[in-house]
């Protein structure tokens, strides 16, 4: 079929290139080498004339850049074809042409037939686009010459035969009879040459796509029209819109963008000098990249990822600009974000320049980020943009290019030797040490100011810090590629540990990944570890309306806790709780604080036979493995994981602790004989002794061992064997370690195993992922887990109690105050413990002591009579009494509160 294009689209004359902006387009791709996609018609199948480009001086070239505009030849300009019949068609060089077009390829064509005698003659140079290929020739004709005679020199230069050729001038098919006066062919003008098509599943795409590089050109020629951002924008949308929704489909879609060089028109129409362009062109390619970054819901995501070779294709046409224009960064933005999950559709050297600007552009904001507290540093922006490219190399590196391990890159300036990417890897090797060093240098600078404020002369806080984290995870995984890189890597961290700890708890955010930091937990200490832990948490909400309500009756405080915890969706815990004892009037925090404190004291009692206290250590529990007596056991288990996470997101001490055995199963770790030292004495020193016997006693059978174990269940006795056939298995020196190993494993591990898995899936349920659950333990030490959960072991100290402590109706020299911490530093350990969790509902302070409490604690003077004892508002830390008129009458009423709670 013919396709007769509307007479309205008329080209910018242009010489040669794909599509209506050829010049501009193979002007920009020259530069970075990107292979253009020709379209899939007719015409494609007979070949144009190609000449060799001269040399240009790329100086020049890039001085001129900013004159990417339409261009017109005549007759009487110097880069036109004198139509005598010696003249031969001959290179134009884009350079004689248009400086800013550095490698396009054109030809001019004359009536070559005429005799010199006729050159007085008026002559008529016109312009022909080949549709749909989209080049532009540039003819010279007599006005008498007919429209044959054009269509035969059209076969001479393009072998496309006569009979296949259209020849369209506003809208109508010129007669090949009539002559070019006849048809009003005036100088300068526009005609298309139409071939019949290959069929094409997009027909209308094609359609959609030809209108806006129309408005363009007709924008860059000096038109005026008024609408043309909005029609851009509204053709944009529709050709987005209309993608296929068979995913087959959709590249050959897409590429009709790129076929039809819409990029480069739009680009071509950002550089114009002409008024007005450049908005337009800035709004129409924003637009482009706004529907890919927000309308989700329209493209689906999956399509995104077609998308990021158009993206690809306004980033390098724009990079020519100027790497600082604000377009060419939003541009470079949405190609980091689009190849963040994003298929092979990109090859790394497309992307490989990006990512030497960005490195490039860090390594300066990371030694301007310690000039002052005000420096800037690295942006977001460029961070971002870089850790997505780095994401792409970092994969075609492993799995493209197929290395077994770490890369051995040597510094001699040989380089990495390898056919596709030697000089990439070699590079990203280099960018590494740089960034590397300069981390270094930052964070030696973060210790100086650190140290300052340890010297009590105030805090320094630099906003370049704030890019630090991001920064240091990229290097981190680049370190991964390279043989020696990774060690480098973190022994500069062990170097800069305390600068490290600050940016942890200064910077780490929830939306942030931050496993990587929890690799080596000799660069981190407490306080860093458990905020990466506890950030794994949803932040618990102040809005009443969002809390989970419980109203529970202290009678039956653990029955109606599991129905309220156990029987909730996961969703509904994550906002926090709001907590109600039956009969009683307090609410608020300090009412679910006392809540944790005693659903903990009942889920870890003994008695409910759930959890089993270790004989060395009465604070520290492992599953019981008789907890099957009752059959709601493993319900209960998966509830008290739910409990336990959610003291931890509340932050409440709920005075327990786990067993060395219990911890390392919820972090999906083995147990050595070491770990089962508190948990089981008798086992422990049974097992060493097996294993540090001489081994011809062993071998003797003198212990008539063999590979099973005696348990009881519910009162009855009965032998199970440790692994098939243990029975006939007889212990001696060479399988006695396999035979404790597998004694503890039935002991810690098989006999629980149901257990744990119901506490981690509660636990889980509590987490922002639940997928998160075994790294959240694997991130901790049990010793951070013990001051996390237990809290402060040291005693209440007197001093630090009464400095966090302020009045409100007393002065600090009242008698009554003087009295009152008398008193109190003549109390016990056990005492002091009682009346602070009268007072605030915390029986056990954070590590940190009273500094790590929610909130200052408050003595207010009450009107009550003397004879009325103490109260408290446990929510805001508040503790009240009347001016008591003697120190005797204030212990004794002090003493009555630390006996009827203890």
């Amino acid at each position: 079929m013919s396709l007769v294009q509307n007479p309205t689209v008329d080209c910018v004359p242009q010489l040669g290139g794909p599509a209506i902006v050829g010049t501009a387009t193979n002007a920009i791709l020259n530069t970075v080498d990107h292979p253009r996609l020709s379209s899939k018609r007719k015409l494609d199948d007979y070949g144009g004339p190609t000449f060799d480009d001269e040399e240009e001086d790329q100086d020049e070239n890039d001085a001129a850049f900013a004159e990417l505009v339409s261009v017109r030849m005549r007759k009487d300009e110097p880069n036109a074809v004198h139509s005598s019949s010696d003249a031969q068609p001959r290179s134009i060089t884009a350079a004689q042409f248009n400086p800013r077009v550095p490698d396009d390829r054109s030809t001019s064509y004359s009536c070559s037939t005429r005799a010199e005698s006729t050159r007085s003659e008026s002559r008529l140079q016109f312009f022909i686009k080949m549709i749909p290929e989209g080049k532009t020739m540039v003819f010279q004709f007599c006005p008498r010459d007919t429209v044959r005679s054009v269509h035969d020199r059209i076969q001479l230069v393009t072998g496309i035969p006569v009979h296949e050729q259209r020849l369209i001038y506003r809208g109508k098919q010129l007669q090949w009879e009539r002559t070019l006066a006849e048809c009003s062919i005036q100088n300068d003008a526009g005609l298309e040459l139409v071939g019949r098509m290959r069929s094409t599943g997009h027909p209308h795409a094609w359609q959609v796509v030809d209108g806006i590089v129309s408005v363009v050109c007709r924008l860059c020629r000096g038109e005026t029209i008024l609408t043309a951002a909005n029609d851009i924008k509204q053709r944009m949308t529709k050709f987005l819109t209309e993608t296929p929704k068979d995913e087959e489909r959709v590249p050959g879609h897409l590429q009709i963008f790129l076929s039809c060089s819409a990029p480069a028109a739009l680009v071509m129409l950002y550089m114009s000098p002409i008024k007005g362009n450049k908005d337009c062109a800035d709004s129409s390619i924003s637009h482009f990249l706004n529907f890919l970054n927000s309308s989700r819901n329209e493209l689906p995501k999956p399509y995104h990822n077609y998308c990021a070779p158009i993206v690809l294709e306004f980033c390098k046409l724009l990079r020519r600009a100027a790497i600082e224009d604000p377009l060419y960064l939003s541009c470079r933005s949405t190609l980091g974000s689009l190849l963040e999950n994003s298929k092979k559709v990109i090859v790394m050297q497309e992307i490989f320049p990006f990512v030497s600007e960005l490195g490039n552009s860090l390594s300066k904001d990371l030694v301007s980020s310690m000039e002052s507290p005000t420096s800037v540093g690295p942006l977001l922006g460029d961070v971002r943009d870089l850790a997505a490219f780095l994401l792409l190399l970092r994969t075609e590196i492993t799995e493209q290019v197929g290395f077994q391990g770490p890369i051995p890159v040597t510094l001699d300036g040989k380089g990495y030797k390898h056919p596709l990417y030697g000089k990439e890897i070699e590079f990203l090797h280099l960018l590494f040490i740089d960034l590397l060093k300069r981390m270094g240098e930052c964070l030696h600078k973060m210790e100086q100011c650190l140290a300052v404020k340890h010297k009590g002369e105030g805090e320094t806080i630099y906003s370049g810090w704030s890019q630090y984290l991001a920064i240091l995870k990229e290097l981190n995984s680049v370190s991964k590629l390279y043989l020696g890189a990774e060690e480098d890597f973190w022994m500069v961290l062990k170097l800069r540990k305390s600068s490290l700890c600050t940016l942890i708890i200064k910077y780490a955010k929830r939306t942030d990944d931050h496993q990587w930091l929890l690799e080596q937990k000799d660069v981190t200490d407490f306080e860093s570890r458990r905020h990466l832990a506890m950030m794994m948490f949803p932040e618990v909400k102040e809005d009443y309306e969002e809390l989970h309500e419980m109203l529970i009756d202290r009678s039956q405080l653990l029955a109606e806790s599991f129905e309220y915890i156990a029987k909730a969706e996961p969703e509904a815990l994550h906002a926090g709780l709001f907590m109600e004892f039956k009969n009683e009037e307090a609410t608020g925090p300090g009412v679910v604080r006392e809540w944790f404190f005693l659903v903990c004291q009942a889920i870890f009692n003994p008695e409910n036979a759930l959890f089993v206290p270790c004989p060395n250590d009465r604070r520290r529990f492992f599953p019981n493995p008789t907890s099957k007596v009752d059959p709601l056991h493993l319900e209960y288990f998966n509830f008290s994981g739910r409990v336990i996470a959610l003291a931890l997101m509340h932050k409440v001490q709920v005075g327990v602790v786990f067993d060395r055995i219990f911890f390392l199963q919820l972090a999906g770790r083995d147990i050595s004989l070491e770990d089962i030292r508190d948990a089981d004495p008798c086992l422990y020193s049974s097992c060493k002794q097996i294993l540090e016997m001489d081994s011809d006693f062993i071998d003797s059978d003198a212990l008539g061992l063999t590979f099973v174990r005696e348990v009881e269940e519910l009162g009855t006795r009965k032998v199970v064997e440790l692994q098939p056939g243990g029975k006939s298995i007889v212990v001696n020196s060479k399988n006695r370690e396999q035979y404790v190993k597998r004694l503890i494993d039935h002991q810690f591990v098989t006999s629980i195993s149901e257990q744990v898995s119901q506490f981690a899936q509660g636990f889980g349920h509590i987490l922002c992922n639940s997928k998160l659950q075994k790294f959240f333990f694997q991130s901790l030490e049990l010793e951070d887990l013990d001051s996390m959960l237990y809290g402060s072991e040291t005693t209440i100290c007197v001093n630090d109690w009464k400095a966090h402590t302020e009045y409100n109706g007393y002065k600090e020299t009242d008698p009554q105050i003087f009295w009152f911490w008398k008193i109190v530093g003549a109390m016990s350990a056990e005492q002091r413990k009682v009346l602070l969790f009268f007072w605030t509902s915390v029986k056990y302070l954070p590590v940190e002591g009273f500094c790590g409490l929610a909130s200052r604690l408050y003595i207010y003077k009450s009107t009550e009579p003397h004879d009325r004892l103490p109260s408290s508002h446990t929510c805001f830390y508040r503790l009240c009494f009347p001016p008591y008129p003697s120190m005797a009458i204030m212990q004794d009423r002090l003493h009555f509160i630390t006996q009827e709670h203890n």
